[in-house]
């Protein structure tokens, strides 16, 4: 032991009191990625032609994919709704309910994508003035008026009948063949402004303003169009299989990005190779309580998008990628994909060439409540530690 270094420890000024609390220093940690390290692991086996894998995920992009009879019909809808809300903009006329802003689509459709089924687009109003109730019916009304007058000399058929409803996002107005979510919000500085009993909910604001940073995010970062189908797989994936629920669009978009243009090369990975990552980035623990994550590229102090989910939906998602790997690994990609079978090879067991594959059990659980008879200032200190360390989402 080197000289002096238990000097003044416990002695002196302060002996006896309880020491400061100290913050512990979150160093995150990143999973194992072997797209990241493949020249630390160089290959002893030739690369497996995968060329049936491959059609199997385009197939599955395809069928997945809008038909042009949907893609017509909610792109004739989007137009229209368009011209109204930017007509607004420059020319509100009489119209003095509220004053826009800015109109700006969102979502998979500006996207580019949507999945089949699922004809649903996204517009962001932003308006000038606070967004009460008694505005965004009033802009309602006046969309509603204003389609009329656009598509008086047209031919009405019966799946061209538009409804019109008020919600607490915004408006929606659909017919039988799509629909077009008007979702309003303000600009920033009129959010600490807002009461709950007259205006809209500020957490739904700020996710409509975040609908537009994610836009154009994508927009910049992720159009190569190997991206797009990765995501419309993951969208389908997190429809069939429980585990992948919690994840929302924004962390699919991410997620997707990330395997296929952060590598090495910097160059897009084929889609197979991507597919198989996702799955393999998930079961090393990429949303898992600890890992680095992935940062959301649109919000400030280093957000990781995964927080967002609960511990025990993190574990799930782990889990299930883990279990469905180990499907993947031996041939199980039409089950994955939803060409064959069913979702249950998530949760029972399954055989594959000889080999079993059993779905792995929960590594977290709730924890268990208190006794009566158990401490309140034990929970008190336990939960403001946590609070301290948690991670905040918008």
């Amino acid at each position: 032991m080197a000289r002096g270094g238990v000097r003044g420890r416990g002695m002196g000024r302060g002996m006896g009191r309880p020491g400061f609390y100290k913050h512990k220093i979150f160093v995150p940690r990143f999973p194992f990625d072997l797209t990241l390290c493949e020249t630390s692991f160089p290959r002893v086996k030739p690369i497996i032609d995968e060329s049936a894998f491959t059609q199997a995920l385009l197939k599955r992009n395809a069928d997945l994919s809008p038909t042009a009879t949907e893609q017509t019909g909610i792109l004739n809808l989007v137009t229209k709704i368009q011209t109204v809300l930017d007509n607004l903009v420059v020319a509100p006329g009489g119209f003095d309910a509220c004053q826009l802003e800015e109109v700006r689509q969102v979502g998979s459709f500006k996207k580019g994508t949507m999945v089949t089924g699922h004809n649903v687009a996204d517009i962001v109003v932003i308006l000038k003035t606070l967004p009460t109730k008694e505005a965004v019916e009033a802009l309602g009304n006046k969309v509603k008026e204003d389609l009329k007058t656009l598509m008086k000399n047209e031919i009405i058929t019966k799946a061209d009948i538009l409804t019109h409803s008020v919600n607490e996002r915004g408006i929606e107005i659909s017919n039988s063949q799509a629909c077009v979510r008007v979702m309003v919000t303000t600009i920033h500085h009129n959010l600490r402004k807002l009461d709950p009993e007259i205006h809209l909910d500020q957490k739904i604001m700020m996710s409509h303003l975040a609908a537009i940073r994610h836009s154009r995010w994508f927009e910049e970062n992720a159009h190569h169009s190997s991206i797009k189908v990765l995501i419309r797989l993951l969208r389908d994936l997190r429809s069939r299989f429980d585990g992948f629920e919690p994840m929302t669009p924004w962390m699919l978009d991410l997620l997707a990005h990330n395997a296929i243009m952060n590598n090495p090369s910097r160059q897009a990975l084929p889609i197979n190779q991507a597919f198989r990552r996702v799955f393999q980035l998930l079961a090393a623990g990429l949303f898992l309580p600890g890992s680095a994550g992935i940062t959301d590229p649109c919000e400030g102090g280093n957000i990781r998008v995964h927080t967002a989910m609960t511990l025990e939906q993190q574990d799930v998602c782990c889990l299930t990628a883990q279990t469905l790997l180990r499907v993947l690994a031996h041939g199980g990609y039409k089950h994955i994909l939803g060409l064959e079978g069913n979702s249950s090879i998530a949760k029972e067991m399954s055989v594959w060439d000889g080999v079993v594959v059993s779905p792995l059990d929960k590594a977290c659980e709730r924890p268990t409540e208190k006794k009566d008879g158990d401490e309140e200032g034990d929970e008190d200190l336990d939960g403001e530690h946590i609070d301290e360390n948690m991670e905040t989402t918008t």
